[in-house]
């Protein structure tokens, strides 16, 4: 059976997972890290996808991005990795495969799941027992939505701007959704939303994904359809 493509939607914000290939080291040492994030720019900025949020990961890495057309995130993704790959590859002497497979991506419902992606992407140092306090973890943009360090990487969201009617407002916001964690049932959903590449929204917003792609999004109802009895 063929594979279903992807389903990626313009001016829709979307989560992405990257692993490593059986899980395997991406990133070793800060200059890895640093290379990673200056090709992510420049992708982001040639294919128009506007980054929101994002974490580097040892084995895998999160982002949060809208693009303003249906090709440029897979486009983003891939020079990013035309570019990292090989040059990682001949940093370590190694060869071959670096990801595993392509990116895993679910188009997200804004006005429910946005601000819950960002503190998911945001909250993965913490989870992974990778850092005490999330500043101390630089490879994330919590530093940028804290207020602590602007990250150019980053295009603030309509709903981060909603937060507050200043910086500071907004920054203090933040600070305070994310020191409230996420529930089990939270991480659960986004995780099975991402990994089976389904969007991540509420009925609505699924019901009209429906009508607007032509594709099945709900889940199809069980049972045999009803017949409806010939008139005698």
């Amino acid at each position: 059976m063929a594979r279903q493509p992807r389903l990626i939607l313009p001016n829709q914000p979307h989560l992405i997972i990257q692993r490593g290939n059986d899980n395997q080291l991406i990133f070793r040492d800060d200059e890895d890290h640093r290379r990673f994030l200056e090709w992510l720019r420049e992708s982001a900025k040639f294919y128009r996808v506007a980054i929101h949020a994002y974490v580097l990961m040892p084995n895998h890495l999160h982002v949060l991005a809208t693009p303003s057309d249906e090709d440029g995130l897979a486009a983003m993704m891939q020079k990013v990795g035309r570019l990292y790959v090989p040059w990682f590859n001949n940093k370590y002497g190694r060869s071959g495969t670096l990801f595993q497979g392509r990116f895993r991506t679910s188009v997200i419902d804004p006005d429910a799941y946005f601000l819950a992606c960002i503190r998911y992407i945001e909250l993965n140092p913490l989870r992974s027992q990778l850092a005490f306090e999330l500043l101390d973890y630089p490879w994330s943009s919590y530093a940028h939505h804290a207020g602590v360090r602007p990250d150019p990487l980053i295009t603030d969201h309509a709903k981060y701007w909603e937060l507050g009617n200043t910086p500071f407002q907004r920054e203090a916001a933040f600070i305070e959704l994310v020191q409230q964690g996420m529930s089990g049932q939270e991480l659960d959903t986004i995780n099975a939303a991402v990994l089976k590449g389904a969007p991540l929204g509420s009925h609505a917003f699924k019901v009209a994904l429906e009508h607007q792609t032509k594709r099945q999004i709900l889940p199809a109802k069980r049972g045999r359809p009803f017949k409806v009895k010939a008139a005698e």
